[in-house]
């Protein structure tokens, strides 16, 4: 029986214009340019600053850029997931203001929330719509505000994450290339090593919980760091290993981009080789569920037909996966 396969078609995205440096960081924070870059591989982050401007508005221009790159209409979307962690609200979803957005009035629409391993979540049950015949044209978007959940006076945190949207479209393949095996883990952080304190229905928004600052995005580096290194490390060679893939096999690794330290330990434990890696982190920090997406945008052009991907990530939850699919763009 002949398994249905699906395939990125288009990629888009969209980053802010304002940027973030290190030396703009060491003007707001006990930090420099040197600790942050030796650390983390980042230089600086964009920043929408417009406060009209959100989630939603950075998901749409990833949205359209995905339509026009591939000239088709929005009517022709069946199906948009979104992932975030910096919804626009709780309720309306995010993904059914990007709907209105771009004016895909036949398809329905959700958010998904698995912070950094966002994008790979929502990658994976979109595929399942297409590979299960309920849907032909999905639209995947991951895209971040993180700004908007910063703590700028916390030098541990700040420095680390940046703005901005990537998004792709998946239909169905007929030539073997696409999405071949995925494999996805959660173990409950019941410590709540990476989490934002208030806001949700155990500690509701009061004067309290914001004079406390609980409404930001609080993390224990070290231990997110360690579970960030063996999660995306283990899941990369255990998908290598499903598929018999050699370290030779594989073209690019495109990891979520959370801390350089971390992606090199990913590569070096797959025996993937530092030219064969994707890394943007320098120029946009950690933009959650983006930076997979931004990844596939800034490589688009140096991915060849029928390249073997490894997409892998790790983020709060915690939550880990990866995603082997072989690059069927022309």
């Amino acid at each position: 029986m002949e398994v249905k396969r699906a395939k990125i078609t288009a990629v888009g995205h969209y980053l802010p214009e304002d940027r973030m440096t290190n030396k703009d960081l060491e003007k707001l924070v006990d930090t420099n340019d040197e600790w942050i870059r030796t650390r983390t591989g980042i230089e600086e982050r964009r920043i929408l600053k417009d406060p009209d401007k959100a989630t939603a508005f950075m998901g749409t221009q990833a949205a359209k850029e995905v339509l026009k790159n591939r000239d088709i209409s929005p009517e022709e979307i069946d199906l948009i997931i979104l992932a975030t962690v910096t919804p626009d609200y709780f309720f309306p979803a995010t993904a059914c203001l990007v709907q209105k957005n771009i004016g895909a009035k036949n398809a329905f629409a959700f958010d998904l929330s698995a912070a950094c391993s966002g994008f790979l979540y929502a990658l994976s049950t979109g595929a399942m719509y297409i590979e299960s015949g309920r849907a032909q044209k999905v639209l995947v978007i991951g895209t971040d505000k993180m700004s908007s959940i910063l703590d700028y006076t916390d030098r541990t945190t700040c420095i680390l994450f940046g703005d901005g949207a990537g998004a792709v479209l998946l239909e169905e393949s007929d030539d073997g290339t696409g999405i071949i095996d995925q494999k996805h883990y959660v173990e409950g952080d019941s410590e709540c090593s990476l989490y934002q304190p208030a806001g949700g229905s155990l500690n509701p928004a009061n004067e309290e919980t914001v004079k406390e600052r609980l409404h930001y995005l609080q993390q224990d580096g070290r231990a997110v760091f360690k579970k960030a290194t063996m999660g995306m490390a283990d899941v990369s060679l255990e998908v290598m290993d499903r598929n018999n893939l050699e370290p030779e096999d594989v073209a690019w690794l495109v990891p979520h981009q959370a801390n350089l330290r971390i992606i090199d330990a990913t590569a070096r434990r797959m025996g993937v080789s530092s030219e064969k890696v994707m890394i943007n982190i320098n120029k946009y920090g950690n933009t959650t569920a983006a930076t997979i997406p931004l990844c596939l945008y800034d490589w688009q052009e140096q991915l060849d037909y029928g390249d073997n991907l490894i997409l892998a990530a790790f983020g709060g939850g915690f939550t880990w996966g990866a995603i082997y699919l072989k690059w069927g763009m022309k």
